[in-house]
C-alpha cells in the first residue's frame, strides 16, 4: 500500500494533501524519514506522524 493511500485511510486528509505531510519530513516509517515513494505493509510498518502513531480503522461502518 502507498503511504499516502494509508494516510487517507486513516483520516488525515485526502491522498493529496497528506503528500505536503510527507515532504515536509514530518512522516516516519519504522524510524525513518518517509518520501513519497515509500511503500508499506498496513499492519506491519510503524507509520508516526509528528512522533504519534497512525492507525488504520479496525472496520468501516456502512449505514443505508
Amino acid at each position: 500500500m502507498r503511504l499516502n493511500q494509508f494516510l487517507a485511510h486513516a483520516g488525515l486528509g485526502s491522498r493529496r494533501s497528506v503528500e505536503a505531510l510527507i515532504t515536509s519530513g514530518r512522516v516516519k516509517v519504522d524510524g525513518a524519514v518517509a518520501t513519497l515513494h515509500t511503500h508499506l505493509e498496513p499492519g506491519g510498518s510503524d507509520v508516526r506522524l509528528d512522533g504519534r502513531r497512525i492507525h488504520l480503522p479496525d472496520r468501516s461502518t456502512y449505514l443505508m
